[in-house]
């Protein structure tokens, strides 16, 4: 066998380092029973590595280009040129030329070939590379043929490619090229099936686009294909495209793009019978390949030919479950403020934490709704809890719940399942000493907890925090806790829709519940205001926060004057809020305890945005505006017919606001400092594993289930591949857009606003507190990028409490993920921000530094 040169039936699974993934999954294809490939082989990797192995000047450039970064255009534009003006310059090696020419002469010098790219990172499960390299159609001859394989080579270094590469971690030296030569085929039409709908993700919906001639034309975008969509093998939609263009291999090498007849134009290009023949082919390579396939294809008098399958990489996950059919998920990451992947001890801790029937996907969590959709008694109840949070998903579940037969429903002889897991209906008559007395029996049980866990270590320390685990529920789902919760949020639901009934007025109880005492998220951020007014004095102290470093530690503010005075106040800040950091709900998301240079922009930040004191001024504001506000609605209301019991009430249902509403922000501050107590055990275990030699470092052990790293405390032994395949899976999840809700189908259902009469150009949202305000928009992504001044509107993805402190800078917010009880929200009500939440793709669509309006009472922005 060649080491130059291999034909389709030589190569095997384990050769993408030889003949790139183009190449690989050609070989497979050809070896499927009944699916037929065109003839043809692979030019390997080694072909190009003794090509330009000589070659100084190209490696002067290769290093260069490594230095790079993906806005660095000019310089990647110019190299990329110099290197593949290099590459088809260079002399094809001599072994090479002989094997290429003897492969050519059996299969047919007279024929015509396909000759395309394979790279070694291209169409992997995690990176498709599609159309990064090129392609060229209808060579004829040995010396053509041998000209295309170094224009190929060279394109390697498209500026596309070379970006791709940069932006997905790839090394430009580690990423080579194969060669694909396939006798070309003349189909009289050709296309793409996807064996999952591209659009829904549906795995059971096959998708196929046809047009007449080579597949370039509908690739490159010159024609409307036709659309055909299958499912268990029946045709179930059809859109036939105007196709007024073909683009054809001409005899004597080459394309033309020929106009079609207006017959054909708007005829179908495939029959029904080749649609159905079509997708049995589809779902009998799937099959083979084990995941849905990406699949080019031809067709030749009556015959499809195969000429290309790739794994469809921009597919989210169906949460794991045990075969289950017709089940409905709902993102927990959309009711809890973070949409990002977590780590495989994050997920982990997560579900020993809830009681809910949760499902792990794409390093996410979903819940399974199933059973209380399918039952009559508590379907409109969940629905409308999980509206609350998130209207989206609130649509999209009525979409799913309408699908034919999709939910079977289910009549149960006495109680519906218990949907407390997102709400609870309960009476408002609460002890109005039970927010104090919740907050200090919860304080005592942390400080109890601290104290124990010293003692613990091995496998013992797990079992002390299993069991802590079940306190830690019973904190989470404590009945008192929910009553105060729960008529907090009645409370708000009765203000906002009697005073709109009877007053006219929307929105009130968002000012209405500002400055409201208990409330832990609102006052961390005016304590670090607080943190900035005992360091403000001390120019020295400020000069050396703004060159901090996040290897550099805190313990150097001590040479400087007043260094000692702000280290304190830091640390003190630290005791109280250390635990806290963003994505806070993934136990390895590192904290501000251990790393205090996030907070350092917002300390600088609020030096230079306020004035001392204005901590409290704030509050004090908050508090005034309220209290007015109250004043205000009880004075109208009894001007009113019935006026008197009408003030009564409303009075009851404030002062049950301005009580309970700061207490919604407690069990999760709880639920976060257990959270910190146990990562700062398991990371001491961890170092001990590291000194055993176990663990090459202690972060390692974040890519371990709970039950996986107690095994590895036990045993002390590891293999290392499960951990750095778990890190490659966490970099593919990362790029991964999560869905508010998806089916056991892998269909991603979608929820619409429903709204009119709004401007044009108008971005809907979610109204959660009530204003309007006009400012620049600062689209922060991540929390120490932030650079703000006083009057900006932050835009970002996803707020969790760890944002607060951002918010006594800001005077609006729009965020992409939330409901009216979830923390920005209630936050930005407290503080009397204006905000709009749940805007989809907000942060693409709105541009770091324009003028925005948002109206925080409609919901919806206005681009200025």
């Amino acid at each position: 066998m060649s080491s130059w040169v291999l034909g389709f039936q030589e190569m095997d699974k384990t050769q993408l380092s030889v003949v790139g993934g183009k190449g690989l999954n050609l070989g497979e294809l050809s070896k499927i029973e009944g699916i037929h490939v065109p003839e043809g082989f692979c030019v390997t990797t080694d072909g190009f590595k003794k090509a330009i192995e000589q070659n100084e000047i190209y490696h002067t450039f290769l290093k260069h280009l490594a230095t790079l970064n993906a806005e660095d255009r000019e310089q990647i534009s110019e190299i990329s040129r110099q290197l593949r003006q290099i590459i088809t310059q260079v002399e094809v090696p001599s072994e090479l030329v002989k094997e290429v020419t003897r492969y050519v002469e059996h299969l047919g010098e007279q024929h015509s070939y396909a000759v395309r790219s394979s790279a070694t990172a291209e169409d992997l499960p995690h990176a498709s590379f599609a159309g990064q390299q090129d392609t060229y159609l209808n060579i004829i001859g040995v010396a053509e043929i041998l000209n295309h394989i170094k224009k190929c080579w060279a394109s390697l270094f498209t500026e596309r490619a070379v970006i791709y590469r940069i932006q997905n971690g790839f090394e430009h030296s580690q990423v080579l090229l194969s060669v694909v030569i396939q006798r070309m085929v003349f189909p009289q039409a050709s296309g793409i099936l996807f064996t999952a709908d591209p659009i829904t993700s549906n795995r059971k919906l096959l998708s196929i686009d046809a047009s007449y001639g080579l597949g370039e034309a509908l690739v490159s975008g010159l024609v409307s294909a036709d659309n055909y969509k299958v499912q268990e093998d029946k045709i179930v939609e059809k859109r036939i495209g105007t196709k007024k263009l073909a683009i054809f291999g001409r005899k004597e090498g080459g394309t033309e793009t020929l106009q079609l007849e207006p017959i054909q134009q708007d005829s179908q290009t495939l029959t029904d019978d080749q649609i159905l023949q079509l997708a049995r082919i589809g779902r009998q390579i799937e099959a083979h390949f084990g995941k849905p396939q990406d699949i080019e294809w031809c067709l030749v008098d009556d015959t499809f030919y195969i000429v290309q399958s790739r794994p469809i990489t921009t597919l989210y996950p169906i949460p794991e479950a045990n075969d289950e059919e017709n089940r409905v998920y709902v993102s927990v990451g959309h009711q809890q403020m973070m949409t990002d992947a977590m780590k495989p001890l994050g997920l982990s801790f997560f579900l020993l934490t809830t009681p809910a029937p949760m499902r792990k996907s794409g390093g996410r969590l979903f819940v399974d709704v199933t059973p209380m959709l399918s039952v009559p008694s508590s379907r409109e109840m969940i629905i409308e809890a999980l509206g609350k949070s998130d209207p989206l998903i609130k649509d999209a579940l009525k979409t799913a719940v309408a699908k034919d037969n999709f939910i079977k429903m289910v009549q149960v002889e006495g109680r519906a399942p218990n949907p407390n897991v997102f709400t609870s209906n309960i009476p408002e008559q609460i002890d109005p000493t039970i927010v104090a007395d919740l907050i200090e029996k919860y304080e005592g049980s942390l400080e109890i907890l601290k104290a124990n866990i010293q003692l613990k270590t091995g496998t013992g320390l797990f079992d002390f925090i299993l069991e802590d685990l079940q306190e830690l529920r019973k904190i989470l789902s404590d009945l008192d806790s929910m009553k105060v919760i729960t008529a907090a949020q009645n409370a708000t639901e009765w203000v906002n829709e009697k005073m709109n009934e009877w007053l006219g007025e929307k929105g009130v109880a968002d000012t209405l519940s500002q400055s409201v005492p208990n409330n832990i998220t609102s006052e961390m951020g005016l304590e670090l205001m607080d943190v900035a007014d005992v360091i403000r004095p001390y120019p020295e102290v400020i000069d050396y926060l703004q060159h901090v470093k996040k290897e550099n530690s805190l313990e150097k503010l001590g040479q400087f004057e007043g260094g000692q005075v702000a280290k304190e106040a830091i640390l003190a800040y630290l005791n109280k809020y250390g635990m806290r950091c963003a994505g806070e709900i993934d136990i390895t998301k590192n904290r501000w305890m251990e790393e205090p240079s996030i907070l350092v922009p917002l300390i600088l930040s609020n030096i230079k945005n306020f004035e001392p004191n204005e901590a409290s001024r704030k509050f004090e504001q908050g508090k005034h505006e309220a209290l007015k506000k109250e004043e205000e609605l009880l004075e109208r209301l009894k001007q009113l017919p019935d006026g008197e019991r009408k003030a009564t009430e409303a009075k009851q249902k404030i002062d049950v606001i301005r009580n309970y509403i700061g207490y919604r922000e407690y069990p999760k501050y709880s639920m976060i400092n257990r959270y910190f107590v146990y990562k700062q055990a398991l990371l001491k275990e961890a170092e001990e594993l590291v000194r055993l030699g176990v663990l090459l470092e202690k972060e390692d052990i974040y890519y371990l289930s709970f039950e996986e790293l107690l095994e590895l405390v036990r045993s002390k032994r590891l293999d290392y591949a499960i951990i750095n395949t778990r890190k490659d899976e966490y970099k593919l999840y990362e790029k991964l857009t999560p869905p508010r809700v998806i089916t056991s189908e892998g269909e991603i259902i979608t929820g619409k606003y429903k709204r009119e009469n709004l401007p044009a150009n108008a971005m809907v949202g979610l109204a959660v507190s009530a204003g309007v305000i006009e400012g620049r928009a600062r689209v922060i992504l991540k929390m120490e990028d932030a650079n703000l001044e006083d009057g900006d509107i932050l835009v970002t993805a996803f707020t969790d409490p760890s944002w607060t402190p951002l918010f006594v800078s800001i005077k609006g917010l729009v965020t992409e993920v939330g409901g009216m009880m979830t923390h920005g929200a209630v936050i930005a009500r407290e503080y009397g921000l204006p905000a709009v939440v749940g805007v989809e793709n907000a942060t693409k669509l709105i541009k770091d530094g324009q003028r925005i309006r948002v109206h925080g009472t409609e919901g919806y922005i206005e681009i200025l």
